[in-house]
């Protein structure tokens, strides 16, 4: 019989490693008068990547601009194929920045540490968000360029003018052409991150199946909610559960929504840590049933979903061999709901105050766990403060 060979993912690179390589790029075609077709980029690790450039032209303003493809590799999301770039311009003065190309419209500015005796005036150009709301790695008005990014521009820029003592100032811009739409697909403008798209990485690459992002963005999120004042959360694991929780919890602000995914361990840690006084969980039934089972991480890609649990909590409620042994059988959680709601409903809270127990395991006692699990139409069929299991 012949085996599948096994298939490598293949890294990619994240938006502010491509940031970093557009401005090196830019750099070297402004000092160098050849545009370059690939760059090599140091990584926080020590390592270095080679990026290719895909387009680098010189500006009428005696600078150069150079964009790079960004590379989601084989974990894409919503910015893979994106068009990062870089403008950049060697000034006399910061005042210099402040040209056609630079800093028009107001936008958002931060200044580097000095290198060389060299100042670098980093700018957010059009497609790159800016940030508007506490809470985050970067201050609200500047630019959202994470302090990863930051530091590789500024390495880049330093490298390229290694050989260039006594600079002056170093103008940069990023910018992301189509910034503005592939924001809209980000929980961005609930961060306060407006205009744009965040240009993110720690550490330059983009690992298949790391999920760094996602993680990423529940932690910000958790860290605007808490700059908010808020002392309460509502965690879903999607868009639609979210609305459903919006309905019933119409008091609190957008900010206390976080959507988690399949990330029940780390997001409740994270909460646990952020210090907040209450928890509310809000889930169809199916993740319900996962979580009820304590399992850190829902995805069915990484825990099976079996029924077997379901199942033997189904007979010690019910007492009913053939029906425990009809939800062990079930295709989903779903299609077992089917038939517990109409003949075992208290199968039902035993899975919610189940799930709420895990919960508290995951986040330590801090926290006040409420949990709340819709049917499949977003009616709440559990609702419950806290319960522990017995």
């Amino acid at each position: 019989m012949n085996e599948k060979p096994e298939t490598t993912l293949r890294c990619g690179f994240t938006t502010g490693a491509a940031a970093a390589a557009a401005t090196r790029g830019a750099l070297s075609h402004l000092l160098e008068g050849n545009a370059p077709t690939s760059v090599e980029i140091p990584l926080p690790s020590g390592e270095s990547l080679s990026i290719r450039i895909h387009a680098c032209r010189l500006t009428g303003d005696g600078g150069a601009e150079c964009r790079v493809i960004k590379d989601g590799g084989d974990d894409p999301d919503v910015t893979h194929n994106a068009v990062i770039g870089a403008r950049v311009r060697l000034a006399t003065s910061p005042r210099q920045c402040q040209g056609a190309a630079f800093g028009k419209d107001a936008r958002p500015e931060v200044v580097l540490p000095k290198f060389n005796g060299g100042q670098i005036h980093l700018f957010g150009g059009t497609g790159v968000g800016r940030v508007t709301k506490p809470g985050l790695e970067v201050a609200p008005g500047e630019p959202a360029i994470n302090p990863g990014p930051r530091r590789m521009i500024r390495q880049a820029v330093m490298d390229a003018l290694a050989d260039r003592p006594d600079t002056g100032t170093v103008c940069v811009e990023i910018f992301v052409p189509e910034g503005e739409t592939l924001a809209e697909k980000t929980l961005n403008a609930r961060l306060g991150i407006l205009g744009g798209i965040s240009i993110l990485g720690t550490t330059g690459i983009v690992r298949p199946m790391s999920h760094d992002a996602y993680i990423a963005t529940i932690r910000a999120s958790l860290s605007v909610a808490g700059a908010a004042g808020l002392e309460t959360v509502v965690m879903t694991t999607g868009r639609r559960s979210e609305r459903f929780a919006q309905a019933l919890w119409r008091d609190l602000p957008e900010e206390a929504f976080v959507q988690m995914g399949d990330f029940f361990e780390t997001s409740l840690a994270a909460a646990a840590a952020t210090g907040f006084r209450e928890v509310r969980i809000a889930v169809f039934f199916g993740k319900a049933v996962k979580m009820a089972q304590g399992i850190p991480h829902t995805h069915a890609a990484k825990s099976a979903m079996t029924l077997r649990r379901l199942s033997e909590w189904a007979l010690a409620i019910s007492g009913d061999a053939d029906f425990a042994e009809r939800v062990a059988r079930a295709n989903t959680a779903r299609h077992a709901f089917t038939f517990i709601r109409a003949e075992h409903p208290a199968l039902i809270p035993r899975v919610g105050r189940a799930m709420i127990a895990a919960a508290r395991r995951f986040s330590g006692e801090s926290l006040q766990i409420r949990g709340v699990v819709f049917d499949f139409e977003g009616n709440s069929i559990f609702d419950e403060n806290g319960g522990i299991l017995s």
